[in-house]
């Protein structure tokens, strides 16, 4: 975690797959191919890439066709996905939607950063409420610009007059992470909820949750008797 240099945070980014919402994509075609079917056929056709595509702004429709230019049935398969991109969202991440609330109550700016195709976006704030609480979202696909480059960083802190060096950016990939840091936003790598709350409470946003155990240290001694 990179810690702040300056005063206190005052805005939470969030990235939104694997962070708010869960995204597998494999599930899309679960009734057709084994998850080990799947991977093998997107290391086959470079899904990565092709997905990155529809990330940066390119029509999902040009996407299909780069696809079935190398392979007829690659495209059949990446049509299918994208025709059934909803399976492919497994719903709220446990327990964010509480990070979500508390940080806003507790007068946050909470805003999102995320890569993610402009025409399949609408399906993710259905599937994860929370997102409706964030006061706005950069999608790449939208901007045709995508993390980690820094330019989709600079659109964001221009767009919402941000203070990197007062923003905490919180994303599920290290190398986003990695370009956030570079740029003086404080970077935090989100591998679960409650690691989230702990890296926001040493960051002073979050208190400690009310049920949490004590640390051992922090345990008080029993009353005795003399």
């Amino acid at each position: 975690m990179s810690q702040p240099a300056g005063p206190h945070p005052t805005t939470v980014v969030f990235d939104l797959g694997n962070v708010l919402i869960g995204w597998d994509q494999s599930l899309p075609l679960s009734d057709r191919m084994a998850r080990d079917e799947w991977n093998d056929f997107a290391a086959e056709a470079a899904f990565a890439s092709l997905n990155s595509l529809a990330d940066r702004g390119v029509p999902i429709a040009d996407v299909i066709a780069r696809a079935a230019y190398s392979d007829p049935r690659h495209g059949e398969i990446v049509e299918a996905y994208y025709d059934r991109f909803p399976l492919s969202l497994t719903g709220p991440i446990d327990g964010m939607a509480e990070v979500v609330a508390e940080l806003k109550a507790a007068g946050i700016r909470l805003l999102g950063l995320s890569n993610w195709s402009a025409e399949t976006f609408h399906h993710a704030p259905e599937v994860a409420p929370a997102i409706n609480e964030l006061e706005d979202i950069v999608v790449s696909g939208r901007e045709k610009m995508i993390k980690p480059e820094p330019q989709i960083f600079h659109l964001l802190s221009q767009r919402f007059d941000l203070v990197p060096g007062r923003t905490i950016f919180v994303d599920d990939l290290q190398a986003n992470i990695d370009a956030a840091n570079r740029l003086g936003f404080i970077g935090l790598h989100f591998t679960g909820a409650q690691q989230l709350r702990n890296d926001l409470h040493e960051l002073g946003l979050l208190p400690p949750r009310a049920d949490e155990t004590p640390a051992a240290d922090e345990v008080p001694p029993a009353n005795v008797e003399n």
